[in-house]
């Protein structure tokens, strides 16, 4: 293991800042690769089976939370199909340090789901206003009045009542299913937060099977493949219930009157795995582009707590390997060494190689591990960018890149995003026809160039 980091002058020359980021890039590097995550499923298959235990999915639904309303419209065909055990729990939304604007998220959502729902086949509500509270309060009752394995074989019915609102159907839901009495409702969502903490994890819409965890219709994917890999499919061969949308252009090309705006960040692993291909995608479609680099969230003050960094880690390295790229061998560049880049930003953008180094800085930092906080790493970063190192020394740590970076960040907000990788598709007008959070939302940037495209053509 110790071979996948180039050689940083030995731990016991590091201050202690220095030595916990060095240890905990090792341990996740570890602990993330592919060859680990293999001996894990193995081992508890080999639990599973000496236990004589079926294949028990538990599902994790929030019942405000768009991306679980999506989610819930799968689970009947879900457990039809394979041979599983589902057992499904009410939360509540993410807590504390697991989320910035509990509000922000859940709006966020709304209108993610509703671009993504006709992807796989689902449905979301025209109107993008959360359910009113009174339809709310009457669906978790009658949700709450459910165990766990009758609960999702009536998930759809009752969230598609509350998500269209259609109060009457919720009370015929009531009165054929019954309902649960308020302190029913507390405890049923007490327990399911607890269980979902237990499992180490905070969000909604989440699916845990023997260890892992897979968000909503965006990851499912990766449980079938699973499931099915173990024998567990019981029709083999057939499409996946959410596959995987794939990045495709298709004959769209040379939309230059687009301009197509990135916004990364050179701490965000999920920016390492995407940043090379937005670029090559937006070269192909010829639309107008814009990086425009903020600074991480944790150095904007925002908190990550231990088990959404675990996930996160966990999730960008099976999305890497699903691509078949290089990455997990890291170095955590938070701090330091992401202010000496940035400060170098400018001045590489006046050369035309602005974006060549804050990709060649993501690859050295996730994917060949080289400490970039050391004038030894930097170096390797400015040179393989194609810049002198010469000409580079002497602007570290210098010049005017703060407000850069600030004002990128307003802009991004604006648009009601704030986290990274984000991506603002605008219209000749400079009206925004696209605003969407994260690396796995590509394919919409591309679908949305395509249609841009076709109306213009008819």
């Amino acid at each position: 293991m110790a071979g996948q980091f180039e050689n940083q002058g030995g731990a016991a020359n590091m201050d202690p800042s220095a030595l916990r980021r060095w240890l905990l890039s090792k341990y996740l590097s570890f602990r993330f690769s592919d060859e680990q995550v293999t001996k894990r499923r193995h081992r508890a298959e080999r639990r599973r089976r000496a236990d004589s235990r079926p294949h028990v999915v538990e599902y994790f639904h929030q019942v405000d939370d768009a991306y679980s309303h999506l989610a819930a419209q799968l689970l009947a065909r879900f457990a039809a199909r394979y041979d599983v055990e589902l057992q499904c729990h009410l939360v509540r939304g993410p807590l504390g340090d697991n989320v910035l604007d509990a509000q922000l998220l859940l709006r966020l959502a709304r209108s993610d789901s509703a671009l993504i729902a006709p992807q796989y086949g689902l449905s979301f509500p025209a109107s993008l206003e959360a359910p009113e509270e009174t339809s709310t309060t009457l669906a978790l009752s009658v949700l709450a009045s459910l165990d766990s394995r009758t609960l999702g074989q009536h998930l759809a019915a009752v969230s598609e009542a509350l998500w269209h609102g259609d109060t009457p159907r919720l009370h015929q839901h009531a009165g054929a299913l019954g309902h649960a009495s308020a302190s029913q409702v507390g405890e049923r969502l007490r327990s399911g937060t607890a269980r979902r903490a237990a499992l180490k994890h905070y969000s909604g819409a989440m699916f845990n099977y023997e260890g892992e965890w897979y968000w909503g219709v965006d990851r499912l994917h990766y449980l079938e493949a699973r499931l099915a890999a173990l024998g567990a499919d019981t029709t083999p061969g057939e499409p996946p219930l959410a596959p995987c949308p794939s990045v495709d252009l298709g004959e769209a090309s040379d939309a230059a009157s687009l301009t197509l705006e990135f916004y990364p960040s050179l701490r965000s692993p999920y920016t390492a795995i995407v940043f090379d291909e937005t670029v090559a995608l937006a070269a192909r479609a010829g639309v107008r582009f814009q990086v425009r680099p903020v600074l991480p969230m944790v150095m904007r003050g925002v908190p990550v707590t231990l088990e959404k960094g675990m996930y996160i880690f966990f999730d960008v390295a099976r999305e890497a390997r699903r691509r078949g790229m290089r990455y997990g061998h890291l170095y955590d560049p938070i701090g330091e060494p992401v202010r000496r880049c940035y400060s170098l930003y400018p001045w590489a953008a006046e050369q035309g190689l602005g974006t060549a180094l804050l990709s060649s800085f993501l690859h050295h930092a996730f994917a060949r591990g080289v400490n970039t906080n050391t004038s030894k790493g930097l170096r390797k970063v400015v040179e393989s960018a194609g810049l002198q190192w010469h000409a580079a020394e002497p602007r570290v740590g210098k010049g005017d890149w703060e407000q850069v970076l600030e004002d990128n960040r307003l802009v991004m907000y604006q648009g009601g995003l704030w986290g990274v990788p984000s991506y603002r598709l605008l219209a000749p007008s400079g009206d925004a026809l696209l605003q969407v959070w994260g690396q796995d939302r590509l394919w919409l940037v591309a679908r949305e160039i395509q249609r841009y495209q076709a109306s213009r053509s008819t």
